[in-house]
């Protein structure tokens, strides 16, 4: 089994301070946007939710076609999106590709959003 991601932008955690207590520099706030925008689509929002919420915690594209009502290659491309930004990550079996949650991902943003830490 492995699993393979594109080298990305760092993730959050790896990026910033929260950011209400001190300002960012101009590569960390870059770092930021890029996460953000991969997370700035209702079909990629979803998608997260939907692989974290499916069994075992992972899906292939052949389980989020339907329930989304898109193509295979638009799932595919969304789904691409998200292992560049590093919040999934994919396994290659056979002739599928298996997504998976980056468990720090998520929290990483949310400490990154907080007013504390």
């Amino acid at each position: 089994m492995t699993r393979t991601a594109r080298p990305g932008p760092r993730l959050a955690s790896e990026c910033c301070l929260p950011l209400l207590r001190e300002p960012i520099s101009a590569d960390q706030a870059a770092d930021l946007a890029r996460l953000l925008k991969a997370l700035a689509d209702p079909t990629r929002l979803r998608l997260v939710s939907m692989v974290a919420a499916h069994e075992g915690g992972e899906a292939c594209v052949c389980d989020l076609t339907e329930p989304l009502g898109l193509t295979q290659p638009t799932v595919s491309h969304h789904l691409k999106i998200l292992v560049d930004a590093g919040i999934f990550t994919r396994d290659k079996r056979g002739v599928w590709a298996f997504y998976r949650l980056v468990p720090a991902a998520l929290d990483a943003l949310s400490a990154i959003l907080s007013t504390s830490a």
